[in-house]
């Protein structure tokens, strides 16, 4: 099993600041930690599968800061064709979900498959963790892995968005997950683990003891600052620093390179 987790994910996706980073960081933080059991358990498994699905997932999820189609749903109204026959339905069962799960029959039919009430409930869908299963059965349905076995982006594109819509981000994206999944690859194959797993990426305005312990870690380097579970302004600044002095990009958020210079041996 590759182990995937928020910071692969954080290494795709462009960067947001103000409320659409804390949306982003909300769902990275959600999946993250399930990400690698559930693709696995898909068999989504292999560097090309998890790079496609990745890409795919976070161009339609408008860089995974929502899980949730921005639209009201009112031009799904009346289209028979997505099981859309009571009034209202069209804004009831608007697209959700990290590959946007849209119209009551299909709400219906995948709910069946994962045994959950999404007719009935369908906000459901865009839970993080929900939608990342509901991403899965979609892309089994589909088929969808032997098109990746061929790093067929024209033909994975096609069967997610039924068109070439966006295909140009896409294929960025997909070059960048597969980056990001050979350099996680790099460190198994030499016996390391990715000191950064299943840790949440961190900014101003997180809270809990994983910003407690980048506080403890920041305080053995040197650094006068307490230890409050509050990424606050002092947190940030004093990240900031730290990056600098490891030349790293001082954005003052805590990702993959920042716990690696952390966590590395003096």
């Amino acid at each position: 099993m590759i182990p995937v987790d928020a910071v692969t994910m954080r290494e795709i996706a462009p960067r947001f600041s103000g409320e659409l980073a804390e949306h982003q960081d909300a769902i990275l933080n959600a999946v993250g930690p399930v990400l690698a059991s559930t693709l696995a358990a898909y068999e989504i498994d292999t560097r090309l599968r998890i790079a496609h699905f990745l890409a795919q997932t976070c161009h339609e999820s408008a860089g995974f800061r929502t899980t949730e189609e921005f639209a009201s749903g009112q031009a799904y109204e009346g289209r028979k064709d997505l099981g859309n026959t009571h009034s209202g339905d069209g804004m009831r069962y608007k697209g959700r979900g990290l590959l946007q799960l849209t119209g009551r029959a299909n709400y219906r039919e995948m709910g069946q498959r994962l045994g959950l009430p999404l007719e009935d409930q369908p906000e459901l869908a865009a839970e993080p963790v929900l939608s990342l299963k509901i991403a899965c059965e979609f892309w089994r349905r589909k088929a969808i892995n032997p098109l990746c076995d061929a790093d067929d982006v024209v033909g994975v594109t096609l069967k997610v968005n039924g068109g070439k819509n966006g295909l140009a981000e896409r294929s960025q994206l997909t070059a960048k997950a597969k980056a990001a999944i050979a350099r996680i690859q790099g460190l198994v194959m030499t016996g390391e683990a990715p000191p950064t797993a299943n840790r949440p990426v961190l900014r101003r305005g997180s809270k809990g003891e994983v910003v407690a312990d980048l506080q403890r870690k920041l305080q053995q380097r040197g650094f006068s600052l307490a230890i409050d579970e509050d990424f606050g302004a002092a947190t940030e600044a004093v990240v900031m620093v730290f990056q600098r002095q490891q030349g790293l990009e001082a954005d003052g958020i805590v990702g993959r390179d920042t716990w690696n210079a952390l966590d590395a041996k003096r």
